[in-house]
């Protein structure tokens, strides 16, 4: 069972976007056991912030280790090339979840607000 109030009030909700031609006006929705659903279903939207939190879990760690090898690094320029990996990595992120997990990962790292990525 998953705790849905874990899920925090700045972590990207996606609308359904959807868009199909034709004359009569339509809605996108889908059907879910039985019911028409509209945009993520809680277990959707639990499910992509698990997978946020876990990656911002293991880039903290990434980055610490980073930082002990290299303490010369500034976390700024580090934030920055972790941002692009990930963005390259072909993970399903959407821009608005890759924005939350750096900014929290910044949180982490205790990167001034004025800094982040």
């Amino acid at each position: 069972m998953h705790d849905f109030n874990s899920i925090p009030d700045d972590f990207p909700r996606h609308p359904s976007l959807g868009s199909v031609s034709g004359a009569q006006s339509k809605i996108c929705v889908r059907l879910i056991d039985g019911k028409y659903i509209e945009g993520e279903t809680n277990d959707e939207l639990f499910e992509r912030f698990d997978n946020c939190r876990d990656l911002v879990e293991q880039l903290d760690a990434y980055c610490c280790r980073k930082l002990l090898t290299r303490p010369q690094m500034e976390l700024s320029a580090l934030l920055s090339g972790v941002r692009k990996s990930v963005g390259q990595k072909g993970w399903d992120v959407t821009p608005a979840e890759l924005d939350w997990i750096m900014s929290k990962l910044a949180q982490r790292l205790k990167l001034p607000p004025t800094d982040q990525i």
